[in-house]
């Protein structure tokens, strides 16, 4: 099957339905067929207001936080503005994610050239993450086919604690300073090492078979297991959008020092990789969300198994609704980010008990509870056939760490 971004995705896989009477053309005849049309002006003007935001903290943190003279204040205020201008970096990204689904306007040549250009910056291979992205909505909660966020089964999360598969329910979470350490080791490191090595994604996500060479399964080999031999051009493409960054990032060096660059770049770059992992975890990891194994999955059923949450003024203002209006997104990504809640209220009566949202809880504790509720999967009737079940999370204690495409281990002793 050729690279295919123009199809919805029940043109190339089982549609499914959310009941008798309603399906994805019925979602579709809902929502007011505006919100299904980009705006050069209004995708263009927050583009703009975004970059405009970003530049101006940038350079007016380099200009006045070293002039302040208390050491205390000087690194309270570098610390404020990592944050801060991690937010609007964030929004940034977020607006090269609609570019990759064809949601930034009308143009696919601007999309990409929009989408490269800010994702590179960010140190995102962008053609590379759009590739894999694709598929992840083409395949959403698809236990043997997604890419993003697959949780081990009964015999793989015992396997992993070195535990009997039988006695698994007598097991308890971790204690908080363990949960703690490895909420924050995901936040840090687990976007750069999912491009690094396509953790969490389900074994048959591939093209190819696993690869044993370095770099072999990660998003920056043009001939890696990840893709198809017509994206490699594409693939080193963004690799050489990412060398340019590299290229500007050692200039910047070379004239400010490595400590400015790393209070000016790195501090917002490394808020960035927070909030990426943390809302695409939360996303599609809740104790309320189902997963499907093959033979029971539709795109219907895997689109509808994520969950909207709720950030208050920076979600809606800032991250472009991305964590409030997600299920809508998986349903029908070519929707712009400024008519997705337009859209999710249409199509809200007819999903029913399909829809999952959970606006009520702050969002950043949601962290804790996927951490000790939601660490493997099992079927809610294992007695009927695989067609007819579904997946459901489980509490226990973390797995160790995935260190590469399904392997997880602690140090250099671990299991498969």
């Amino acid at each position: 099957m050729a690279v295919d971004y123009v199809s919805h995705p029940t043109e190339l896989v089982t549609a499914g339905e959310v009941n008798p009477k309603i399906g994805i053309k019925e979602l579709r005849n809902a929502i007011p067929v505006s919100c299904f049309k980009p705006s050069y002006r209004t995708s263009l003007w927050y583009l703009f207001r975004d970059l405009t935001l970003a530049a101006t903290v940038m350079c007016t943190a380099f200009v006045y936080i070293p002039q302040i003279k208390s050491l205390t204040l000087r690194c309270v205020a570098w610390v404020l503005y990592g944050y801060i201008e991690g937010l609007f970096f964030t929004g940034l990204w977020v607006l090269g994610h609609e570019c990759g689904h064809m949601a930034f306007s009308p143009s696919r040549l601007l999309n990409d050239t929009v989408g490269f250009i800010i994702h590179s910056a960010l140190l995102t291979p962008y053609f590379s993450w759009k590739s894999t992205h694709r598929r992840h909505h083409i395949y959403a909660n698809n236990l043997a086919m997604d890419h993003n966020y697959v949780p081990p089964q009964r015999s793989e999360y015992a396997s992993s604690l070195l535990f009997d598969v039988a006695r698994l329910e007598e097991l308890t979470e971790d204690s908080p300073v363990v949960t703690c350490l490895r909420i924050i080791l995901q936040q840090v490191i687990g976007f750069p090492w999912y491009l690094l090595t396509n953790i969490t994604a389900a074994p048959s996500s591939l093209h190819k078979p696993p690869s044993t060479k370095l770099l072999g399964n990660s998003h920056f080999a043009p001939t890696g297991s990840l893709f198809r031999a017509e994206e490699a051009l594409l693939i080193f493409l963004s690799d050489l959008g990412l060398a340019a960054t590299a290229f500007g990032l050692w200039f910047a060096v070379s004239r400010l020092g490595v400590g400015m660059v790393a209070l000016l770049y790195l501090q917002p770059y490394m808020w960035v990789n927070h909030w990426i992992v943390a809302i695409t975890y939360l996303h599609h990891t809740h104790p309320a969300l189902p997963k499907f194994e093959p033979e029971a999955w539709t795109f219907i059923k895997g689109a509808t198994a994520t969950v909207d949450r709720e950030f208050g003024w920076i979600g809606k203002h800032f991250f472009h609704g991305i964590i409030e209006f997600h299920v809508i997104h998986h349903l029908f990504s070519r929707i712009p980010f400024y008519h997705a809640e337009e859209a999710t209220k249409a199509i809200i009566p007819l999903l029913g008990a399909s829809y999952h949202s959970d606006k009520q809880r702050a969002f950043l504790p949601g962290l804790w509870e996927a951490f000790t509720q939601c660490q493997w999967v099992e079927a809610d009737d294992a007695a009927v056939e695989p067609a007819q079940r579904t997946m459901r999370y489980k509490g226990g204690p973390s797995p160790p760490p995935e260190t590469s495409m399904g392997k997880k281990q602690w140090g250099i002793t671990g299991t498969h």
